[in-house]
């Protein structure tokens, strides 16, 4: 399944016979080809047990099933659009977020709290990411959506990177990530710099960041 960046806003997928991919119901823009589109009833791959598990972990985003043979435009909402292409590692990002991604990839729900301990939990409760996230693992590309640009940074032992919660969108890589705090007593009084919280991510890998600190 090969993803194309037609512009910042819009991703061009080739449909070949025998493949399928997924995508936000609704972000078909335009197709040429013998192309069908069915909603998907479980929210992806799994069967029936890793639909209930999405619905109660709250990663459930309505999917449709795209198969056939030609070429699909996909956008949604003008958001800014990224293609990462995973060769056999997996992504973590928040299932609202997925615009388009192949078939082939094995998805699952992961629970923060498996990274970073209470932490973990914490950050779910304090970015308003929620508890858990959607993996996606294998070879293939994924396009996610983000407000403004999305920049990748590099994830080095020797260099953990910080980042604001609300401008995190997905990482990649062997990486773990925790809730770090820089609490103050101007923080207390409302005088501190806003920036009390961030996500430190550490590893090998990247994490993309938005051009903003808007959710979807």
């Amino acid at each position: 399944m090969a993803f194309r960046e037609i512009n910042s806003k819009m991703v061009e997928a080739t449909v070949a016979p025998g493949e399928r991919l997924f995508s936000q119901r609704g972000a078909m823009l335009a197709y040429k080809g013998e192309v069908s589109f069915t909603p998907n009833m479980q929210g992806g791959q799994g069967g029936l047990m890793s639909m209930i598990g999405r619905r109660v972990a709250n990663e459930a985003t309505p999917l449709m099933t795209v198969e056939g043979s030609g070429t699909v435009l996909f956008g949604h909402g003008g958001h800014h659009v990224q293609v990462i292409r995973l060769a056999g590692d997996t992504l973590y990002v928040e299932a609202d977020r997925l615009l388009a991604f192949d078939g082939s990839l094995q998805q699952g729900t992961v629970f923060l709290g498996s990274q970073g301990g209470v932490m973990g939990m914490v950050r779910g409760q304090v970015t308003g990411q929620g508890l858990f996230t959607t993996s996606l693992k294998g070879h293939g590309a994924v396009a996610v959506m983000a407000h403004g640009g999305v920049f990748e940074v590099p994830i080095t032992p020797q260099r953990p990177v910080h980042v604001d919660p609300q401008a995190y969108v997905a990482h990649h890589g062997d990486v773990r990530n925790r809730l770090s705090t820089a609490l103050g007593w101007r923080d207390m009084v409302g005088r501190g710099s806003g920036e009390a919280f961030q996500l430190e991510l550490s590893g090998n890998g990247s994490v993309y960041v938005q051009a903003s600190e808007e959710k979807l």
